[in-house]
């Protein structure tokens, strides 16, 4: 009978614990993140501060990512889409509600990059990384001074372009090359843009979204279709890398840490979440991986941190645009049942390789 009493004490305690919020808390988080964009070393510093393993599981697009959880993927506590994809997902009730009172590094974001209209109000998101998708080449290669993304359709370019295996960004590309929207819906457009896209495949030596910079370093490309980031760490190792937005227009965009519908370990992902946005986990972020930051807190400890590199992201187009770059930078969109004809397009492309 004694025995039975302590039992059920225990039993009671542990319903008390529950009913209080006292549920044990989770020592493993499930990150779904790009490839080439996350640094090890703050996840290592986020385990050691909290004791939560981190698995890290890669993508290479926001579609790879919108059609594994649309499929039924589960098990992941953090995502890191970008805005167009934030906006299907909200709609598709596929994100969490955030708790932001579990998130008092928040504070540290730049007003600018609050309350997005993805977004409205920061319930589902928060700031990652922005950037933009512009036009990147070795001056002392290219025996021009490209100023157009028509440019890149030159003879001089043959077999010599890397771009980026992000269907949404290169149709972008070429619908602002024929002066179209880069997130139209009309068929025709669509299809005249697909042409000429074809007539670039010759220059095109690699589409890679991974590490598109690697091949201006070693050589093997001259010019790019890429994200700042990737300009910014090839200008670090050759100051003769150039980065511009085109005079028809670039591309711009937001990424952001959501947790998904029905995660398994939400008190990891929000301890994660609020880990990532201190002004020492953005540093990491930035030194790795040098997309622009949105952390204000961040970039002013960059500047006692490493002076250097603060005023290196400060001087470059690539991590810090000037306002006339930004006028001519638009953001990719949701097109809804159009995405179905972008897909078409992009894997017809693929196919001609």
């Amino acid at each position: 009978m004694k025995k039975y009493r302590i039992a059920t004490l225990f039993i009671l305690v542990a319903l008390l614990l529950v009913a209080c919020g006292g549920q044990k808390a989770s020592n493993v988080l499930n990150l779904y993140a790009w490839s080439e964009y996350v640094p090890q070393g703050l996840l290592d510093d986020f385990t050691a501060q909290t004791g939560i393993k981190v698995n890290y599981d890669t993508y290479s697009s926001n579609e790879e990512l919108l059609a594994k959880l649309q499929a039924g993927a589960s098990g992941y506590d953090v995502i890191i889409p970008s805005d167009y994809t934030v906006a299907i997902m909200i709609k598709q009730g596929m994100l969490e509600e955030l708790d932001h009172s579990k998130i008092p590094n928040f504070v540290n974001i730049d007003n600018r990059f609050t309350n997005p209209d993805f977004d409205p109000g920061d319930k589902y998101t928060v700031p990652y990384q922005w950037g933009t998708t512009g036009l990147m080449y070795d001056k002392t290669k290219v025996p021009f001074e490209p100023t157009h993304w028509a440019d890149l359709w030159d003879p001089a370019f043959a077999n010599r372009l890397v771009a980026l295996d992000d269907g949404r960004e290169i149709i972008g590309v070429v619908l602002q090359t024929l002066g179209y929207d880069k997130n139209t819906v009309d068929q025709a457009q669509l299809e005249e843009a697909k042409q000429k896209l074809l007539e670039l495949k010759p220059n095109i030596r690699l589409f890679d979204s991974d590490s598109p910079h690697t091949a201006l370093l070693n050589g093997e490309a001259w010019a790019g279709i890429t994200w700042n980031g990737d300009a910014a760490l090839a200008f670090r190792e050759n100051p003769d890398i150039v980065y511009i937005c085109p005079q028809e227009g670039c591309g711009i965009w937001f990424d952001n840490l959501a947790i998904p519908k029905n995660a398994p370990h939400k008190d990891a992902a929000l301890a994660f979440i609020n880990y990532v946005l201190s002004p020492k986990a953005s540093v990491m972020i930035t030194e790795e991986f040098p997309y622009s930051s949105p952390n204000t807190a961040g970039l002013e400890y960059l500047k006692t941190y490493d002076a250097a590199l603060y005023q290196s992201y400060m001087d470059f187009s690539g991590t810090n645009p000037s306002d006339d770059f930004l006028a001519h930078a638009t953001p990719i969109r949701d097109v809804g049942d159009a995405t179905t004809l972008y897909d078409r397009i992009w894997t017809e492309i693929k196919g001609e390789e």
